[in-house]
């Protein structure tokens, strides 16, 4: 993850942990997640212990000492002497074998301060571990209670949801020991109360998907289509619901990377699906799609709890980069967009630049298309039974589709419905 921007939670359900029992697999995944949601107070305990910089360390010895403070701090049934052979054994295995003098007296130093580190509500975890000018950030545009709300819910470790696709999946999850709860916003959502689901034959073979119950919900806002076009589709959940949701539509899914369109492949079905290779901004298509779904890159704020690295990797000028690659990509995508057809932009972020500044910056000038307000939409999947969420003002934004986490039961999300309304006006881009 350090090495190569890679994500946890990819690494944590690949084939990597296959060999770990299942007590091990939960130890590896409570230490890595551990260590990213409290990155910032680690380092800064470890530091306390330190003769030299924190930052002059090597990767690996950086990295040990984390995960031990980890453990000090918060694995509280694990014996503190058995966290500092472990994390001086890491140094050595790492061939850092002069630094293991150093990591271990570190190491003593945290254990004898174990009772002032320990998660208490005191201490190490008294601070809600975020880069500072997030925060203000989120303080300035969101509110200091609602920035709280956020940044506690981010050191949670959130629900595993699925997105189940008959009846029968449910039954055969349940064979397997797997337990079981309704999903809180979507019918066919269900929340993981007991059990390792991506053992099961279902998850492994694609047939299941875990997708946060917001994600679902932007799915859901596309609607019914005939020619369904995903412009930024990987890893595939958007994908996946949408081709369980419209079997007999014609979907066409499109990824930049090889690799991750690859993994888009596994993840959906292949009897309506149609996996590309392609650059958003630049799609072998014409405007012959009535549903479009423009599922951008963004900074990924709004799913910090399930990707805390996100936080310690991202930084402020990000921003503007990741706003005009948005504005290209949905100025492409609106080009393939039917008369009478609609687009769903959508981030996973709470930042306003990715959100509806986009929009607006795309549309200001532009009158081939209008938003369409999203309660409209919520309305409709109500009444279908697809949405079960009760109050749909809490999930609306003026137009937009807005949820935030610790809000509403799922990670932050945003969407905007554009609808093309003058068939005789043809998108020009610039």
């Amino acid at each position: 993850m350090e090495r190569e921007s890679a994500y946890a939670i990819e690494l944590l359900h690949s084939s990597l942990l296959d060999d770990l029992t299942a007590a091990d697999r939960n130890l590896a995944n409570e230490i890595v997640m551990g260590v990213l949601r409290w990155r910032s107070l680690l380092d800064s305990a470890i530091t306390e212990f330190l003769n030299i910089p924190f930052r002059k360390l090597d990767l690996e010895v950086m990295t040990a000492l984390r995960m031990g403070g980890y453990q000090v701090a918060f694995l509280s049934r694990t014996p503190g002497h058995a966290i500092v052979n472990e994390t001086v054994e890491l140094v050595k295995q790492s061939r850092k074998r002069s630094a293991a003098t150093l990591v271990n007296a570190v190491m003593r130093k945290l254990e004898k301060a174990r009772d002032r580190l320990r998660f208490t509500g005191q201490g190490i975890a008294a601070d809600y571990a975020h880069p500072e000018w997030l925060v203000k950030r989120w303080e300035a545009e969101l509110g200091h209670e609602r920035a709280e709300q956020i940044r506690r819910y981010d050191q949670q470790v959130p629900a595993t949801v699925l997105r189940l696709g008959s009846a029968e999946e449910e039954e055969q999850l349940k064979s397997e020991g797997i337990q079981l709860a309704p999903g809180v916003l979507m019918k066919n959502a269900r929340i993981v109360t007991a059990g390792d689901v991506t053992k099961s034959p279902l998850f492994r073979n694609g047939r299941i998907a875990i997708q946060d119950e917001g994600s679902q919900l932007v799915a859901a806002l596309v609607g019914q289509g005939q020619r369904i076009l995903d412009c930024c589709a990987a890893p595939g959940s958007k994908t996946g619901a949408l081709a369980t949701a419209l079997p007999e539509a014609e979907i066409y899914a499109a990824d930049v990377h090889p690799h991750r369109a690859r993994l888009l492949r596994q993840m959906v079905p292949e009897i309506n699906v149609h996996v590309i290779t392609a650059d958003a901004r630049q799609l072998p298509f014409a405007a012959e799609f009535d549903r479009v779904l423009a599922d951008v890159p963004c900074s990924g704020t709004g799913t910090l709890a399930r990707n805390p690295e996100i936080k310690w990797r991202l930084k402020p000028e990000d921003l503007s980069d990741l706003q005009a690659r948005q504005i290209a990509i949905l100025n492409a995508a609106l080009r393939h967009v039917l008369p009478g057809g609609r687009l769903v932009y959508s981030t996973c972020s709470l930042e306003a630049e990715e959100d509806e500044r986009v929009v607006e910056a795309v549309l200001q000038d532009n009158t081939a298309f209008r938003i369409v307000p999203v309660k409209e939409e919520l309305l409709r999947l109500q009444s279908s039974g697809v949405l079960v969420w009760k109050n749909l003002d809490q999930l609306v934004s003026g137009n937009f589709l807005r949820t935030f986490p610790g809000v509403q039961p799922c990670d932050g999300f945003f969407a905007a419905i554009v609808e093309r309304n003058c068939p005789s006006t043809d998108w020009v881009n610039g």
